[in-house]
């Protein structure tokens, strides 16, 4: 299998895991198609852009939004959790879209898990590395837990300004940290 297969084969799986979602704090796919070598996907609109866009722009979000926030991640990660039985594994800000009604929606499921065995764990390696939850950086199994961990992350981030446990020299605060 070349890396375009790879690739192909991760799109498909998103695809097929965001096409069996429909809830409201999720982005829904309306459509996709493959024609000519080329992917074409046709996503719910969120003309707000992601949660990271925002903190580029505000640098900190007031608690009194970041509670409207974080219900509506918390109520879209329950519905991936008990509905989809999906393990997302990159939550993080750029994959938290909003609009302009104040609605927030989780996005991206390239390294989502569907979980297919009542023990509810993975044990793979996969997603943005700052966000993960210790058991994910050491390798343990994880389940729906490491996600709210991330979420976590993203509040804190979202009302300090920026990540809480990398210095401005590097990394290494966070390995300890671990």
């Amino acid at each position: 299998m070349n890396i375009e297969e790879t690739v192909r084969k991760q799109i498909v799986r998103e695809l097929k895991i965001n096409k069996g979602l429909q809830n409201d704090y999720v982005v829904i796919c309306n459509h996709a198609c493959y024609n000519n070598g080329i992917i074409s996907i046709l996503l719910e609109y969120m003309d707000g852009g992601s949660l990271a866009d925002v903190l580029k722009c505000c640098k900190t979000i007031p608690e009194h939004l970041l509670a409207v926030v974080c219900r509506q991640v918390l109520k879209g990660l329950l519905y991936l959790h008990q509905e989809g039985h999906v393990i997302h594994r990159d939550l993080k800000p750029s994959n938290l879209l909003v609009n302009h009604k104040g609605e927030v929606k989780i996005t991206d499921f390239g390294v989502s898990a569907v979980l297919t065995s009542t023990a509810g764990q993975r044990d793979t390696f996969i997603g943005t590395y700052k966000y993960m939850s210790p058991e994910r950086v050491s390798g343990d199994t994880h389940s729906y837990d490491s996600d709210v961990w991330s979420l976590g992350l993203v509040l804190l981030e979202c009302a300090l300004g920026y990540f809480p446990y990398v210095p401005a020299g590097g990394n290494e605060g966070w390995l300890k940290f671990l």
